[in-house]
């Protein structure tokens, strides 16, 4: 079974900066696309970013575009999301997940345990 780790989370400030990290235990990176979900308490997981297995294709939530970056390393099986100018509303669990690329979380095979974000205002 392939495994995918999040870490980076963490508790910022309105306008602060996080970086996640995604490492999967096998080269899946090289062969699936990835992607960023987020869920809220007492909220559906919705999507955030994706990526293509070549890194060529990408897609973003539109309240995050401009603020959000996402990106792959494909030889260190990890994937990242870097987060500007965070937001109170940005406040959620942060899942990776591994696939086929889509906006849908059933696009997707394999997930992350999550990593939390706060942000204060």
């Amino acid at each position: 079974q392939v495994q995918l780790v999040e870490s980076g989370g963490g508790l910022v400030q309105a306008g602060g900066s996080l970086r996640l990290s995604c490492a999967a235990s096998e080269r899946i990176i090289n062969n699936y696309a990835m992607g960023w979900f987020r869920q809220a308490p007492g909220k559906e997981r919705e999507f955030v970013a994706a990526i293509t297995w070549s890194g060529s294709g990408l897609y973003y939530k539109d309240s995050v575009k401009g603020r959000f970056t996402i990106s792959r390393a494909n030889a260190k099986n990890t994937v990242y999301l870097q987060m500007n100018s965070l937001k109170p509303e940005d406040t959620a669990v942060y899942y990776c997940a591994a696939g086929s690329f889509g906006v849908v979380t059933s696009n997707y095979n394999y997930w992350g345990q999550g990593t939390q974000v706060t942000v204060s205002s």
